[in-house]
């Protein structure tokens, strides 16, 4: 066994390194048990990410492996470095050669090694979702199907699945289909893995199925891997999927040296194959497996803990842990009621920018977590109206834009030519004048002959096409191929980029079209440029294979700033992981948190419980929580119901402020009056309000004003019957708000009251 050299800081007493003394017990115990199974049951804020890292340093300090035997598998790139940098400053820069990093980009490297094994080219590409869902796009179209009936993306969304079942195309046609959509399916299923293998590609879910694959079919390739990997750990691992669970399981076998850190409260990934059975059954699929539990919260404030711990005891399905934190109390919890999403988002906002001159917090600590993504956009305009800076993570990456895809597509067919989805993608990016139906007989061509399009066009078989698009296809090959000849010639990257956006003519076409939008993109452009530049400069060995594959596996979470002064808007599912001094988690309503079923199936209420859980204890200091009375859905409003996990909250933690009433509205709230009634004992009125009398134009008013169209005729008033195309004859009850913004209550024979609003309700009046 190498000796290691250590910093004269770090060993203590009886040869312990002294940065146990940082630890509490149960995080020290975790730490230095280091043979065998062990589950770390990680509570919220109790410092998991920090017993990973000391196990790390404490393993190579007392020379249990060498850096490369030791693999950490994370979730995201983040947590990764993270760990990385914690263990250099420990130890020393061995952290460097550990295996470390996310399931998919630590398999991927394992496969880049083995890829031959496998039928595969270590250039590989890694195909993404929007690249998976083009390629069955296609295959539906060939197969005569009609995308707009059968959507790519419920295609798309089925072959995952079963891909994380370790579901093959053969046995989802044995076993699975019952429906015609799986029927489908598995007619897509099968083509589409023939085209990644065709193409050299693999999709994120094959990352981890692939190695599986090649452990079963080439046992030396496994035993040489689970002599190499004398320690594992993984973080998060109640959201490891079936196939994630199986690869570890086997790599695991030899040495059994598995240590797995997790939150069952915390698993709220069911959604792509989180399987929480993994870390249930720990101890049944390792039976000398000892449990550790981490209940001290370093995190949260009494307050937030007490009212998260009365929200998850209500789940059935749970490791028994009691978290306890030495913080002080803190402020309690502040329910906001709103009128609708509006008054939400602009009470929100006033509270931030109070907290801001009252506490002197800065932008960066406040996030707002929503369940789903639509529901940024109120906050985003009133965010825009009181001029405060903030960042939306998890909305379009710079990775997914147009113009970026098409300049990484160049590159990628560098590396691997034979790429059809790339290759299809800018062919004729910009326009060379090589149409559809020039591409659809090249792709017959192609199936006729099980070949790939490249292979067709590098070798000039082009006979019979469009003389014009011919040459242009020619003139494309020689580009390409005196691209690649630069690469193997040891050309930077950087160099090869710019050398191609000039004689693609990509940035010229961006410029000639002068418009604001095309000249953004080729900011963009120019940004890639920066971006490729940094990373040659700062990574050893740098390659364009590397490269690609790095901002391939790029994650939502990587894409969050702490630094960034601005309020960060996420979903919660994004915010795992993180914490923020003040959260406010809104729209806390039935069918939206918790979200309702879809297609068919009941809603996962334990599962939205733990996503409710980990949105709390996301917080420090302060915890807001906030629900509508009415949500504008598909075009009108509609009345809402709050959250029943409202009704789970400790009562004694909450405290309720009530806003602006549903029969009074205001676009910019006051700061609202207070009422300490527990929120269990809250009253809620959701019957229609009463009818309220109309003022004229230009007198103040907080109840309801004439509406004025540009005629200045304005004939709804309330007791107007009027015709809706959807719902019929009805009669105003009343109406409120001004402007764009005037609200009506209409009655509906035989459908109930809606509340419109009159710009985009197209009523018309009956005499």
């Amino acid at each position: 066994m190498r000796t290691f050299e250590l910093q004269s800081d770090q060993s203590g007493q009886n040869g312990q390194p002294s940065f146990l003394n940082e630890l509490n017990e149960q995080q020290q115990k975790a730490v230095t048990s280091t043979d065998g199974p062990l589950l770390i049951v990680a509570g919220a804020g109790s410092g998991k990410t920090r017993v990973l890292t000391y196990r790390i340093a404490y393993l190579l300090h007392q020379q249990k492996a060498l850096p490369q035997h030791i693999l950490a598998l994370t979730f995201t790139n983040k947590a990764a470095r993270e760990m990385q940098q914690r263990i250099s400053r420990l130890i020393d820069d061995r952290a460097n050669r550990l295996w470390m990093g996310t399931f998919h980009s630590i398999f991927s490297k394992i496969l880049r090694f083995e890829a031959d094994k496998l039928g595969f080219t270590k250039n590989f590409s890694i195909y993404d979702t929007s690249d998976s869902e083009q390629a069955i796009k296609l295959i539906l179209g060939e197969l005569n199907y009609d995308a707009k009936e059968i959507r790519p993306r419920t295609i798309q969304r089925k072959i995952s699945d079963a891909k994380n079942e370790l579901i093959t195309p053969d046995t989802y046609k044995e076993k699975f289909i019952q429906s015609t959509l799986d029927d489908i399916t598995s007619r897509v299923y099968k083509v589409y893995q023939e085209r990644l293998k065709q193409a050299n590609a693999m999709d994120f879910d094959d990352l981890l199925v692939r190695p599986i694959e090649l452990f079963n079919t080439h046992p030396e390739v496994l035993e040489k891997y689970q002599h190499g990997f004398r320690y594992i750990l993984i973080d998060e691992y109640q959201d490891t999927n079936r196939a994630q669970y199986m690869v570890t399981r086997m790599l695991a076998k030899v040495h059994q040296n598995i240590c797995v850190v997790g939150d069952d409260a915390q698993s709220i990934y069911s959604f792509r194959g989180a399987d929480i059975g993994n870390i249930l059954n720990f101890n049944s699929d390792y039976e000398q497996a000892i449990k550790i539990p981490l209940e001290q919260n370093y995190r949260s404030t009494k307050y937030i803990l007490q009212c998260a711990d009365s929200i998850i005891k209500n789940n059935k399905e749970q490791l028994n842990k009691t978290l306890w934190t030495d913080n002080r109390d803190g402020e309690t919890i502040t329910l906001l009621e709103n009128y609708d999403e509006r008054d939400e988002a602009n009470r929100v906002i006033n509270y931030i920018h109070d907290l801001k001159l009252r506490k002197g917090y800065n932008n960066n600590d406040f996030a707002i977590l929503y369940r789903t993504n639509y529901q940024s956009r109120v906050f985003e305009e009133a965010l825009r109206r009181k001029n405060i800076a903030y960042q939306l993570v998890g909305g379009l990456s710079f990775y997914q834009r147009k113009e970026i895809k098409d300049v990484l597509a160049y590159l990628t067919l560098l590396i691997n030519p034979h790429d059809e989805q790339n290759l299809l993608r800018i062919i004729n990016e910009p326009s060379r004048g090589i149409g559809q139906k020039t591409l659809n007989e090249l792709l017959r061509k192609a199936r006729a002959e099980n070949r790939s399009v490249w292979s067709i066009i590098e070798n000039a078989e082009t006979a019979g096409l469009y003389k014009p698009a011919k040459i242009q296809i020619d003139n494309f090959v020689s580009m390409i191929n005196t691209l690649r000849g630069d690469l193997q010639q040891g050309v930077s990257i950087l160099d090869i980029t710019k050398k191609m956006l000039e004689q693609s003519g990509y940035v010229k076409a961006l410029i000639e079209e002068s418009s604001a939008q095309s000249l953004s993109r080729r900011d963009n452009v120019v940004e890639l440029q920066n971006a490729i530049s940094y990373y040659e400069k700062s990574t050893k060995n740098a390659s364009l294979g590397a490269f690609l594959q790095e901002i391939s596996l790029i994650t939502d979470t990587d894409k969050y700033d702490e630094d960034k002064p601005a309020v960060t808007l996420m979903t919660i599912h994004g915010s795992k992981g993180l914490e923020f001094p003040v959260v406010f988690i809104v729209g806390l309503e039935e069918n939206l948190f918790p979200m309702g079923g879809r297609d068919g199936e009941e809603a996962n209420i334990e599962e939205e419980r733990r996503l409710f859980y980990v949105a709390i204890t996301r917080a420090e200091e302060q915890l807001f929580f906030s629900h509508c009375k009415l949500r504008f859905k598909f075009g009108e409003e509609t009345r809402q119901m709050r959250s029943r996990f409202l009704n789970e909250v400790d009562p004694g933690v909450v405290r309720t402020e009530t806003g602006a009433s549903i029969d009074q509205k205001s676009d910019e709230p006051s700061m609202p009056a207070t009422s300490r009634r527990p929120s269990s004992q809250i009253d809620y009125d959701w019957e229609t309000p009463k009818t309220s009398g109309i003022k004229k134009s230009g007198q103040n008013s907080s109840h309801t004003i004439e509406y004025e169209y540009d005629n200045g005729d304005d004939p709804f008033h309330t007791g107007t019957k009027v015709m809706h195309a959807k719902f019929g004859q009805g009669k105003i009850l009343s109406r409120s708000g001004t402007g764009p913004d005037t609200r009506v209550v209409v009655f509906f024979k035989g459908r109930g009251r809606k509340t419109l609003v009159l710009r985009a309700a197209k009523l018309k009046v009956l005499h």
